[in-house]
């Protein structure tokens, strides 16, 4: 016997309640598209802006600084498109929908700000090398603009980024940007006091340094999330042990724990419960616990009775 808790969109139990019993828990994400589309236009526009701005003043500072907001861009682009195609309703081959998507869409995002920084990262080493004269005032006007286009874009999504990590790709590099944009007029203003060219490589060195710090750990929750490993947020053990304390279940094995997409959370395993089925109730139950405490929206489990010598070939911890 398999009882599953699926999102039901109209909130009723499927046809068939002895095989598969079903608890409605849609756990949508919030809709950021407005602010999707907002941030790519701040952002896009000041790109430009500090990119000529860039040639103009000779300015590696503004360049890395425009480079990342480009990263941004790109960024901003696959996770407003992974929102929208994580809506897509399942079909006969994607029978999980396009949720994944998002998934796919915080780990390339994570990937293409590590490799723009490596780039911006040896431009510095370069220019360390051999300083070029830099047009400090123009650094810190332009670099001033972009505290407002970075710190606003990442208010957009601030609310959302303790349950989405669509959503926290977005805010940590907004966030990020905003703080390095703030070096940067500090920079631009100390050049112009100074006189100092090597200054504006250093801080491009500084900006890569922050920016791959503040991406590795989006980077690993993501590789995480496509590795199919359990969620941050979600203690493996303590689901095993409140399990294994439903009433009548004498062992519990092949269990796994894994994202569907960056905002649901999925749950298989076998309950060996010698009594015999609990019964629908009793099941939904346990996914609406589940649900309630873990965040698990989509849990499958599968009855047995231990009524025979032979083992389930599941049982084993490491056999998948």
């Amino acid at each position: 016997m398999l009882t599953e808790c699926l999102p039901n969109e109209l909130g009723r139990m499927p046809h068939d309640h002895s095989a598969h019993p079903h608890a409605a828990h849609a756990h949508q994400a919030a809709d950021y598209g407005r602010a999707f589309a907002i941030g790519i236009a701040l952002n896009l526009a000041f790109v430009g802006g500090e990119a000529v701005a860039g040639i103009l003043s000779h300015s590696l500072a503004l360049f890395a600084d425009a480079g990342h907001n480009l990263g941004d861009v790109f960024g901003l682009a696959m996770s407003w498109a992974a929102a929208l195609l994580s809506r897509r309703r399942p079909s006969g081959r994607f029978t999980y929908g396009w949720r994944s998507s998002s998934i796919l869409a915080a780990l390339g995002n994570a990937v293409l700000l590590l490799v723009v920084t490596g780039g911006i990262a040896w431009e510095a080493l370069l220019r360390l090398a051999r300083p070029v004269a830099v047009s400090g005032d123009i650094v810190a006007a332009v670099a001033a603009v972009g505290i407002f286009v970075n710190g606003t874009t990442a208010l957009l999504f601030a609310s959302g980024r303790g349950r989405d990590l669509n959503v926290k790709s977005a805010f940590v590099h907004m966030a990020a940007d905003t703080l390095v944009t703030i070096g940067v007029v500090a920079t631009g203003l100390a050049i112009a006091l100074t006189g100092w060219p090597w200054l504006d490589p250093v801080v491009g060195l500084v900006v890569s340094a922050i920016v791959v710090i503040g991406t590795w750990g989006l980077l690993r929750s993501a590789i995480g999330l496509a590795l199919d490993a359990v969620p941050e947020g979600v203690d493996a053990a303590a689901v095993r042990a409140r399990l294994a304390a439903v009433p009548g279940v004498a062992g519990l094995h092949d269990l796994h724990i894994w994202g569907m997409s960056t905002t649901e959370t999925a749950l298989t395993c076998h309950l060996v419960m010698p009594g015999g089925h609990p019964g629908d109730a009793a099941l939904n139950a346990v996914a609406e616990m589940l649900h309630a405490q873990y965040g698990i929206a989509h849990a499958t489990i599968q009855i047995e009775l231990g009524d025979t010598d032979a083992a389930c070939v599941l049982t084993p911890e490491d056999t998948v």
